[in-house]
């Protein structure tokens, strides 16, 4: 067997001088433990070359299947690495799944996901909801500057103004050098800086009926932060038709209210409890009767607080429930709001679910 091997070494060692590939030089040797192989099988027991190469055949077929098991798994691993490299690339290419996290994400939402009432599956459901703001002025700008910082996947923004200097004084999502942009570019640009790896919708036109429905119908949730009662209304019914859950907030000078109103689950809807608009006069907004400027990030930060809780279910939420926070005397309260039987938008909620 010695001469065998020494010359399968010589085979090796003379293509490498030569230059001849490896794989060319495995299958010299290969032929060569062939042969040898053939010859153990032909020649008489007792034949001078069959004893010069081993005597039997059985060490040559042990040696052979070894070589042939070991050839069958090179080649497996090289498909394998084949298979690997063309994948790579594709999964490159590949959108990230929205259950998945980069490394980044991970970190920035951590004090999230140590929370127990959230965790990861909540941190998961936040950045897979679509959350749609009617208003990109006070109420939405801190509304959605936390629901961007929090991690809420996709928000959608619509609004038809543009940033005035007036404005900079509550909604902070706007800066001094955005004066003349309209307020969905300025609070896309603001969320985007805040937080890259969410989606932004800017929408730079007045909500009318024409577009709500089909609007609404792409998201899970909206928030409503308009400041006039046409719009509050048109929000609404939208929302009730397409069984959307609706937080809504108002502001007027030093108080603030918050509610979410969700049919769907047996709550009231916004004109249940608004029948009909105030006459005019009897409701001045914010540039007519004023509003102190940290009020719109009280309620506005409290809109997005009751989102992510709707969102990922954590606590209890304000369904059913009207919050007041009176910020001249420090006093909030929170009362139980109920269907009316004859609302004309929800039917007290379908009679309270018969």
């Amino acid at each position: 067997m010695a001469l065998v091997f020494l010359m399968a070494g010589a085979l090796w060692g003379l293509g490498a001088v030569m230059g001849v590939a490896r794989r060319q030089r495995g299958q010299l040797i290969a032929g060569l433990l062939a042969v040898v192989l053939l010859l153990q099988l032909v020649l008489p027991v007792g034949h001078p070359l069959r004893e010069a190469t081993g005597g039997s055949p059985v060490p040559w077929a042990l040696l052979g299947g070894f070589a042939a098991l070991s050839f069958v798994y090179a080649l497996g691993l090289r498909a394998l690495h084949k298979r690997a490299r063309v994948a790579a690339p594709a999964a490159e290419q590949r959108p990230q799944t929205p259950a998945s996290f980069s490394a980044t994400e991970l970190d920035r939402y951590a004090r999230h996901i140590v929370l127990r009432e959230i965790g990861g599956p909540g941190q998961k459901r936040l950045k897979q909801a679509r959350v749609l703001v009617v208003g990109a002025g006070g109420l939405g700008a801190p509304a959605m500057l936390y629901l961007a910082a929090g991690g809420v996947g996709t928000i959608g923004v619509i609004d038809d103004d543009a940033v005035e200097n007036a404005n900079l004084q509550r909604q902070v999502i706007h800066r001094d050098a955005d004066i003349g942009m309209p307020k969905v570019f300025s609070a896309e640009a603001a969320m985007l800086a805040q937080n890259p790896a969410v989606t932004v919708r800017p929408y730079h036109r007045r909500l009318s009926e024409d577009i709500a429905a089909d609007l609404f119908d792409d998201y899970d949730l909206i928030l409503d932060g308009t400041d006039n009662s046409a719009t509050r209304y048109l929000v609404n019914r939208t929302a009730v038709a397409l069984g959307k859950p609706l937080i809504s907030g108002a502001l007027s000078q030093w108080e603030g209210q918050l509610s979410v109103f969700d049919p769907a689950c047996s709550g009231p809807c916004y004109q249940c409890i608004f029948p009909e608009a105030p006459a005019a006069g009897l409701a001045p907004s914010c540039a007519e009767a004023g509003v102190i400027a940290p009020l719109p990030g009280v309620i506005g930060t409290m809109m997005a607080l009751e989102a992510m809780k709707l969102i990922s279910g954590a606590g209890t939420v304000l369904r059913g429930q009207m919050l007041i926070f009176d910020g001249l005397y420090g006093e909030t309260r929170k009362f139980t709001i109920a269907p009316r039987p004859d609302c004309p938008v929800c039917g007290g909620a379908k009679r309270a679910t018969a």
